[in-house]
């Protein structure tokens, strides 16, 4: 159980690391001479908006990725624990069938809210 312990903190510290590495620091530069012209600031504005395409598809890989892997880890615990109970008392076998499903139900939502907001940082933001 350590192991697993350890190494779930070990992925979800890279996780962490990459969404902070994915994060877009933009540097304006600012011209002696005033104003870029404007083919430059049309130039600028497209890289722009290139640029923070991708820092939004990083984005939301990184939030979907981490909520599934939440949730499976979850669920996998969920299950073996709904597993154990039901095997040491087989007479609540079906309050616990009940109770297993409704928490995996919980837990698949909350897996669902990332997506969309996952995908509502890609459309709208």
């Amino acid at each position: 159980m350590k192991k697993l312990n350890r190494r779930m903190s070990a992925v979800l510290l890279l996780l962490v690391i990459i969404g902070i590495l994915a994060v877009p620091v933009t540097v304006h530069s600012v011209r002696a001479a005033g104003e870029p012209t404007a083919v430059e600031s049309e130039t600028q504005a497209a890289e722009t908006a290139q640029s923070s395409d991708g820092t939004k598809a990083i984005a939301a890989g990184i939030c979907v990725g981490i909520s599934a892997f939440g949730g499976a880890i979850a669920m996998g615990i969920a299950i073996s624990k709904s597993a154990e109970g039901i095997s040491r008392q087989p007479e609540a076998g079906g309050q616990i069938r009940t109770s297993l499903m409704l928490g995996l139900v919980f837990i698949e939502t909350a897996i669902i809210y990332a997506l969309i907001v996952a995908i509502l940082v890609i459309f709208v933001l």
